[in-house]
């Protein structure tokens, strides 16, 4: 049976309503323009809810437009920019299916005709209202003939059409929803993607936020193999709401939890979910892992990724990204104010004020110009702090593992216990490598100068804290400020530390990339690097993946195969698609020790089989179509 699909124009087939854009245009100079527009699109609402006739809202509409003839070709090449996004990605669909589709709408063929056109909808498989003209081409009104002029003429204009086979109505409104309660629309599907009525949605047969989705129900032909809302993320800890708009506006699914999740909380959350994203309290273990069929990636939303099993994310084809630079500036202005305050003794002599007592007084409290700054770790973070504290005019120090190139005048020094020996403050910025556990101890606390100052503003475990806080009791240290700890509690509330009322330390809860702008910034590099996976498959920047980079390809299908880096597994792909016929457009491959990730773009429709076998390929970790 012969299936035939009717769509809506307005916030259907585009993004918005062609008479209120329409008057945008007429209005301009309308010093009451504002309050005309509102007017017109509460008047367009009451008739697509069907408040009021559809003929009462085109009379009332027009006349407030005081539109001519020549506002349509503005009109048109508006409208041409605001075809909504999934009817513009998915053209093959209009192409190959255009002696099925037709378009029905309570709008207006002068301006409905050129945008459809472009879609291989001719005009006669049009069917829309036409505006009547005065002498001097201002639109006085509409053809009050037209069935589509009248209350319910979507219903009377499918009957005309007597079409043989099912019928399936794509759209926004009541106009809609009732062909399939007249019996003339067999399925009604209520388009979200734009506007979301209520009304609508409560009368669907089937709800669709994107024409992906309505394709992807019938199987036909469609831009992406898997609607994207039917890809669930989860966000957790609080992450910046702007990481929820940028996944959301690209049309994913999201649910937000504000806090961070137990082990078994965590394995109950993610049977369904595609995308994880977390800070640094949540745990993501092997178990978790191995309970997550679903789960293609994890976004750790600040620099660390201890909280990840990256290793069991590799075993699962679970592909993990980070923050690593967004953060920085954060880390750098506090670990500046922390050096500052520590010379200056500021938190003793506030803490004293608070208690009513003046004491001012130079004593233990000195400049940063001129002193010796000791930077241990000389990543992003350490250059950036060697910069500014250069600008403040200090002796800039630094010492790391690996060979880095200085920046500005610092010095490079060749150990560890050299850089401690000479600073007269040392701050620490050291990766989470579980051998730089009590990296400073007793020992190297002992190599610092008398009456020095220590920040740590990178991990709890790499500070001794017993011989910290002896160092500090005894007057070893002058100072320190300590912004991470060995332990660190899920949820706010009660913390303890040894550290604790000590008048010369400052502490604070894990707090050096917690800024309004960092996470904003976070918010904004992670999801790149998680759609850009997603969306075409793109592997770089993340953490435990080999890194590939991907051209958008056109008119072809793209597979994605990750694997064991195990010999034979490149030839066995390549096997099956010959075996099928399938010409190969571009390959990329990259391997690490332990997996391989290849993308393969044919250039052909492919069957079901071919899908099956590229999935029993020896040493396959996880497959997925991607379009």
């Amino acid at each position: 049976m012969s299936k035939y699909y009717i769509f809506d124009f307005d916030s259907t087939l585009t993004k918005v309503e062609g008479l209120d854009i329409l008057a945008e245009i007429t209005l301009t100079n309308n010093p009451k323009q504002k309050e005309i527009i509102e007017e017109i699109i509460k008047i367009t609402n009451l008739g697509i809810d069907g408040e009021i006739s559809f003929t009462q809202s085109l009379e009332r509409r027009i006349k407030l437009l005081n539109a001519k003839r020549s506002d349509l070709k503005l009109l048109i090449k508006e409208l041409k920019k605001r075809v909504s996004a999934s009817i513009e990605r998915n053209k093959e669909f209009f192409e190959s299916y255009s002696e099925n589709i037709y378009v029905i709408s309570a709008g207006f063929k002068e301006f409905i005709d050129p945008i459809v056109a472009a879609y291989n909808i001719p005009t006669e498989r049009v069917f829309a209202n036409t505006f009547e003209f005065n002498k001097e081409d201002e639109i006085i009104g509409f053809d009050r003939n037209n069935v589509l002029s009248s209350h319910n003429g979507k219903i009377q204009c499918l009957k005309d059409l007597q079409l043989k086979g099912e019928i399936q109505v794509i759209g926004d409104g009541y106009s809609d929803y009732v062909t399939r309660e007249a019996g003339v629309a067999h399925k009604f599907f209520a388009y979200t993607e734009n506007v979301q009525r209520e009304k609508t949605i409560e009368n669907a047969d089937y709800i669709t936020p994107n024409l992906d989705e309505f394709l992807f129900i019938n199987d036909l032909p469609r831009n992406i193999s898997y609607p994207k809302n039917r890809i669930k993320m989860l966000l957790l800890e609080n992450i910046h709401i702007d990481a929820y708009e940028k996944f959301s506006n690209d049309g994913f699914t999201v649910e937000t939890v504000s806090r961070s999740l137990s082990e078994d909380e965590l394995i109950a959350k993610l049977e369904d979910v595609h995308v994880l994203g977390i800070r640094s309290k949540t745990q993501v273990t092997e178990k978790v892992l191995e309970n997550a069929p679903r789960l293609l990636a994890i976004g750790a939303f600040c620099i660390g990724t201890k909280q990840i099993d990256l290793e069991a994310c590799k075993k699962h084809g679970v592909v993990a990204f980070n923050a690593p630079y967004s953060n920085t500036r954060s880390v750098v202005e506090l670990a500046i104010g922390e050096i500052i305050m520590l010379m200056r003794s500021v938190f003793q002599r506030s803490t004293e004020l608070h208690n009513g007592e003046w004491n001012k007084t130079a004593q233990g409290s000195r400049e940063v110009r001129g002193k010796k700054l000791g930077i241990v770790g000389y990543g992003n973070i350490g250059k950036q702090l060697s910069v500014l504290a250069e600008a403040l005019g200090m002796d800039v120090y630094y010492y790391d593992v690996e060979d880095k190139l200085a920046l500005g005048n610092a010095t490079k020094m060749n150990s560890l216990s050299d850089l401690l020996a000479i600073s007269d403050v040392v701050t620490l910025h050291i990766d989470d490598n579980a051998l730089n556990k009590n990296y400073i101890g007793e020992k190297e606390i002992s190599q610092m100068k008398d009456g020095a100052h220590l920040v740590n503003l990178s991990r709890g475990f790499v500070v001794d804290i017993q011989a910290l806080t002896a160092a500090l009791k005894s007057g070893k240290l002058a100072g320190a400020a300590v912004d991470v700890y060995p332990e660190e509690p899920r949820k706010n509330g009660d913390f303890f530390t040894e550290l604790k009322g000590l008048p010369n330390v400052i502490l604070t809860p894990h707090v050096g990339g917690s800024t309004e702008e960092a996470q904003r910034d976070i918010a904004d590099f992670v999801p790149g690097k998680i759609m850009a996976y997603i969306n075409s498959g793109n592997t770089v920047d993340a953490v435990n993946f080999p890194n590939i980079r991907l051209p958008k390809q056109q008119n072809s299908h793209r597979f994605l195969h990750i694997h064991q880096n195990v010999s034979g597994v490149m030839a066995n792909i390549n096997k099956v698609l010959a075996k099928y016929d399938l010409n190969i457009v571009s390959q990329f491959l990259s391997t690490d020790p332990k997996v391989g990730y290849v993308i393969t773009d044919v250039d052909k429709d492919y069957n079901q089989e071919v899908i099956k076998e590229l999935k029993e390929v020896g040493g396959t970790i996880r497959f997925r179509v991607l379009y």
